[in-house]
């Protein structure tokens, strides 16, 4: 669909770079009397969001709330690998001990284990969730600050489009027009990174 729509918009870019040459193979309407139009000088420049994320030269807030959000998971994430290591040590032994074991005490052993697998996937998909959940909340407050900034930004600048090459396919646009490091820099030296919340709010394990 993409290559259907660029060959589409240079078909009609095409046509309208021939219309005058077929146009004078007829006798032209004389053309309307039209009252002067004031058209306002564009400047466009291009920005990589993708660039936001990175840990070392993006956006440090960015960096502050993922610290934030893996601390407040991270008894859930412990909780987890400790659960899975039983798993392990469980399945190791029903392998091993398969061919001597008693069936009902090698019985009791897949039990648990199946046990011990379902309520791991429960906890996974809670914590998934929950930190889904939290991320959002998280990061809402971030993005509303980028967007505020980047409005200022474009004025303070005379930007009247800034298009996100991380979002909209280009064809080819010139280093000049990119203002990705540029504006990073601006959001970060009036938006510091603050210290990572003393006051997390810890999730309990379920």
């Amino acid at each position: 669909m993409k290559i259907d729509r660029l060959i589409f918009a240079f078909a009609f870019v095409l046509a309208l770079a021939v219309s005058p040459a077929l146009a004078q193979q007829k006798p032209a309407a004389p053309a309307p009397v039209q009252s002067p139009v004031n058209v306002p000088a564009s400047k466009i420049a291009l920005i990589y969001s993708d660039a936001f994320l990175d840990g070392k030269t993006g956006i440090a807030r960015f960096g502050v709330v993922v610290t934030n959000l893996n601390r407040e998971f991270q008894p859930r994430q412990t909780e987890l690998q400790g659960l899975q290591q039983k798993i392990q040590a469980l399945t190791d032994d029903v392998t091993k001990t398969a061919a001597v074991a008693d069936p009902r005490t090698l019985q009791t052993k897949q039990d648990q284990l199946e046990a011990m697998k379902k309520d791991f996937q429960r906890k996974a998909k809670t914590r998934k969730l929950l930190m889904i959940d939290a991320a959002r909340k998280m990061f809402t407050p971030l993005q509303d600050d980028i967007g505020k900034a980047l409005e200022i930004y474009a004025k303070a600048n005379n930007i009247n489009v800034i298009i996100d090459g991380s979002q909209v396919p280009l064809v080819y646009a010139a280093d000049t027009l990119d203002i990705t490091r540029a504006f990073i820099n601006d959001f970060n030296s009036k938006n510091p990174a603050t210290a990572v919340r003393d006051d997390a709010d810890t999730v309990t394990s379920s």
